[in-house]
């Protein structure tokens, strides 16, 4: 987004940490900001290990980062929710207050907390609004994730109260895109699908399982335009509130399976394996607030995903 008048905070000229940045939504928030006349700075997992408090308040105090985008973070699908619960509520608890609390210490002048939609509740009113948090019961299969990233909105909220500090957070939809994991232990639901078509695409298997009736919607966000939303929120807003930021439009994963096969050019059947888990029945953000910061997202999902295996091709597969 072009800069304006009403900007609140400049990146002009200043050392702006993507902590996270090999990450899927790291990476885009690299390349976004090269868009920008800032410095980013990075550190890899070697050279700085964030769940350990000491080491990140020393590395922030010798870099000086001017802002910060937190989006490091132990992600994965229902399979890992599942079967890691502890990785997920260790991990982000500490990654989160660790960095929070160093960019405080060391007088960080604006810090971008990423969070997640999972963190409103299973039964939410649809599209779930920013006031929707904490008003009922979560997902039981993503809520170890969902409780750490709740903490941390939290914490931006407190060092904002009782320290005046500009930290800020946003709520991204389901995410995908340019560097995502496509493991089948851990991976999201777009990348699972995208890679189980491309091998019964290429074994030439008559059907591809799908976990869950298919009936299920989701909303899902490019990383890339995610990354853009961020840089745009970054600029132009300051508040307490956690912001959400997705398209507005969800999809029945039946749906997005049929897409998906499009793309990859599988014209095999869907086998729906109702034993797993559909997860809550429809998430869809009010985007509201920030479409009326001036914010929407430019991709579609048929070209976000058509991008999405171009990388896989050339990433994943063997030549």
């Amino acid at each position: 987004m072009p800069e304006t008048a009403t900007e609140l905070y400049s990146l002009r000229a200043k050392r702006v940490w993507v902590a996270g940045h090999r990450g899927m939504v790291g990476s885009a928030i690299v390349r976004r900001l090269e868009g920008e006349d800032c410095e980013v700075l990075s550190a890899t997992r070697d050279q700085l290990d964030l769940c350990d408090q000491a080491a990140v308040n020393a590395w922030v105090g010798k870099e000086k980062p001017d802002a910060v985008f937190l989006a490091a973070a132990t992600v994965g699908g229902i399979h890992a929710n599942r079967s890691r619960p502890a990785d997920f509520i260790y991990n982000n608890l500490s990654i989160e207050t660790n960095i929070i609390h160093a960019a405080f210490t060391n007088g960080v002048g604006k810090l971008m907390f990423l969070g997640t939609s999972c963190i409103y509740p299973k039964l939410a009113p649809q599209p779930m609004r920013e006031e929707d948090l904490l008003g009922g019961p979560l997902e039981p299969t993503n809520q170890w994730y969902a409780i750490a990233k709740i903490a941390g909105i939290m914490l931006c909220q407190a060092f904002r109260q009782q320290h005046g500090c500009d930290f800020i957070s946003a709520q991204p939809t389901n995410l995908y895109g340019i560097g995502d994991n496509f493991d089948l232990q851990s991976s999201h639901v777009l990348p699972a699908l995208l890679a189980k078509a491309h091998r019964a695409k290429t074994d030439g298997a008559p059907s591809m399982e799908v976990w869950g009736s298919g009936t299920s919607k989701r909303e899902f966000l490019f990383a890339d335009d995610l990354a853009d939303a961020l840089v745009h929120l970054m600029k132009n807003y300051s508040g307490d509130l956690q912001i959400n930021v997705g398209t507005g439009r969800d999809i029945a994963i039946a749906e997005v399976a049929e897409m998906v096969c499009r793309v990859v050019g599988y014209s095999g059947d869907l086998a729906f394996d109702t034993s797993m888990p559909d997860g809550a029945p429809r998430k869809l953000l009010n985007v509201d607030r920030l479409t009326d910061m001036g914010w929407t997202a430019g991709t579609t999902l048929e070209d976000g995903l058509r991008q999405t295996y171009n990388w896989y091709l050339e990433n994943y597969v063997d030549a």
